[in-house]
């Protein structure tokens, strides 16, 4: 298996994967996202391309492509409360339903890991859907942990 950057004629079997995450949380929390996958979020990931802040990761195996992420360097100037915050974001990740549980994702994450290492991030993140407890289950073992929570009380 191969872990690399993306290549634009790539995008398309990307989008195929993306779909497979907005299905999850149309799912997990309807009242929030939209069913389907319109053209205009197929259409979105030719923004994240042209995003010099952001890059596309591919796993690949038999010229397939088997998982991606999406990775957002984000810089939060210091302000009245924080410290700046400059750090490496998952934006999405997924391993295509065929391809689970064959450490597919454990590679991903570890290129990604080294990654942030070599550009000098001192933090990576993600933010995922509580819903989604084999997620949950996954980033916890690869060594994320809980720092922050949002909460809701449905009316």
């Amino acid at each position: 298996m191969e872990i690399r950057f993306a290549k634009e004629t790539e995008l398309d079997r990307v989008n195929e994967i993306r779909k497979q995450v907005n299905d999850v949380h149309v799912t997990g929390k309807p009242e929030v996202f939209k069913p389907g996958f319109s053209k205009e979020l197929q259409d979105f990931i030719k923004v994240i391309w042209d995003d010099p802040e952001q890059e596309i990761v591919v796993a690949v195996e038999d010229d397939d492509i088997c998982g991606f992420a999406i990775l957002h360097h984000i810089n939060k100037p210091e302000n009245p409360f924080m410290w700046e915050r400059d750090f490496l974001d998952i934006d999405e990740f997924c391993v295509d339903e065929k391809h689970r549980r064959k450490g597919v994702a454990t590679k991903l994450i570890d290129f990604i890991k080294k990654y942030a290492k070599e550009k000098g991030y001192g933090r990576l993140e993600l933010n995922m859907w509580e819903f989604n407890e084999s997620a949950l289950e996954f980033y916890e073992s690869v060594g994320f942990e809980t720092y922050r929570r949002y909460m809701e009380i449905m009316l």
